[in-house]
């Protein structure tokens, strides 16, 4: 079977998720059903989505965070296929339809995503060669950030069962963390057209609001290595990945006078010290 569940998270964002909402109405392949997941909103979201769309699902829950919203959304669905579209993006069109396509041409893939339109303060920009999708095995390239969005991805049902749901003690990067466990065990399927437009700059974006973001993928990286499921070449891959964010990280932090978290810093650098030297990878940099 072939049926999708779209999980829209939202916490305070009317405006924005009535708007991904109406992109996902307007699929030429529409999911069989939606879900949005109130983050413990304060403003009239549910009364608005709930008048708008009356076929969607409204699960409303505690304030959480993000993970948390995308794993109640997970757990509730009923569809075989998850696509998860954040409140402040878009799906093109024929967004669901062009990846279940390549989906059914690949029958052993469970993991799909697409290109995306940029849209920073509501001006076209263009994305930096490091943001550069591609499909495949693809861990090492999710190595130095983030390379599926969200808004972007298609997964089956079996991926989360087999690797988990979002980490919700990731208050940021939670995406990050997750597709370093499916991409080391998953090949990933890239549909190579823009299908989403996502939308930046606003002021409650979690890359704005938390700060110093590589301390969360230091700790992701951390966490993977730890449970030991990879492969010879990406384990050396990431721990060269995790020294290198190390160092830049704890820079920062000396500068900030903050001493004991630099010598915490270097203590974890130095663990995995004697298993590679970084410029012996070729690990895409960061």
């Amino acid at each position: 079977m072939n049926t999708v569940s779209a999980i829209v998270p939202t916490r305070n964002r009317a405006p924005l998720v009535l708007r991904a909402l109406a992109s996902i109405a307007a699929q030429s392949r529409p999911p069989e059903e939606v879900i949005v997941v109130d983050d413990g909103s304060t403003d009239d979201v549910a009364a608005r989505v709930a008048a708008a769309f009356p076929a969607v699902r409204l699960l409303r829950t505690p304030p959480r965070g993000v993970a948390a919203a995308r794993n109640a959304g997970i757990a509730a669905a009923r569809g075989d296929w998850l696509a998860f579209l954040d409140s402040d993006d878009e799906w093109l069109a024929d967004k669901l339809e062009a990846q279940l396509a390549a989906l059914a041409a690949e029958p052993g893939m469970a993991v799909c995503h697409c290109d995306e339109i940029w849209i920073r303060h509501h001006r076209r920009v263009n994305p930096r060669r490091r943001h550069r999708k591609s499909g495949g095995r693809i861990f090492q390239r999710c190595l130095p950030l983030c390379a599926i969005s969200p808004s972007a991805a298609v997964v089956h049902r079996r991926v989360f069962e087999e690797v988990g749901l979002f980490d919700e003690s990731f208050e940021a990067c939670e995406d990050y963390e997750l597709w370093l466990r499916i991409t080391a065990r998953w090949p990933v399927l890239y549909v190579d057209r823009p299908l989403v437009r996502k939308h930046g700059g606003h002021a409650d974006q979690l890359s704005r609001t938390v700060p110093a973001l590589d301390r969360l993928r230091i700790r992701a990286l951390h966490k993977i290595l730890v449970a030991g499921d990879l492969d010879p070449g990406d384990r050396r891959a990431a721990v060269a990945t995790l020294r290198r964010k190390i160092a830049v990280y704890a820079r920062g932090v000396c500068r900030r006078g903050r001493h004991a978290e630099a010598a915490a810093l270097a203590r974890l650098r130095d663990r995995w010290a004697g298993e590679v030297s970084p410029e012996r990878t070729g690990q895409v940099s960061s």
